[in-house]
């Protein structure tokens, strides 16, 4: 769900949501972990992947996490449906996605702006997708790209 990243020498926080597949849906970095703050990630997460809604959520054991997901389940009646769960061991493929993103900033020690952190993990999340096979480039564009380093210059261009 969440992972840490120092920027100006205090602690923010990455929001991240993956499939069960291990495909990651979206990320969002804020500076704090409240309520409103759970609750604009479930809305992009969700903005990314309509048409789909998720049958179950697994949370971690933050609080503000449940709060904002009842509290989307009055604004919208499909949140109703949705299963929550909260469990230490079924978190294990987000936990392990994270590992990317701390390789690469743990040498960092740290942004110095939240704009230019927000802008380098997007470069991260994007590379990290690619890496993954789960950008798309269009219908059966992966047999006619080579190599990754193809992938990525076609994803910036």
């Amino acid at each position: 769900m969440k992972t840490y990243i120092k920027i100006q020498g205090k602690w923010n926080f990455l929001y991240r949501a993956v499939d069960k597949h291990g495909k990651t849906v979206d990320c969002l970095l804020r500076p704090d972990r409240s309520v409103a703050a759970a609750q604009a990630f479930f809305r992009k997460a969700m903005s990314t992947c309509l048409p789909r809604w998720p049958r179950k959520i697994t949370l971690d054991g933050l609080k503000q996490s449940h709060v904002a997901l009842r509290l989307l389940r009055r604004e919208n009646p499909k949140w109703k449906y949705v299963q929550v769960r909260s469990s230490q061991y079924l978190n294990n493929l987000i936990e392990q996605d994270h590992r990317a993103i701390k390789r690469r900033c743990a040498w960092m020690g740290g942004f110095k702006s939240f704009t230019s952190s927000a802008v380098t993990l997007a470069g991260i999340e994007l590379a990290h997708r690619i890496r993954k096979r789960q950008f798309s480039l269009g219908r059966g564009r992966w047999r006619n790209i080579g190599s990754l380093k193809q992938v990525w210059d076609r994803a910036i261009a």
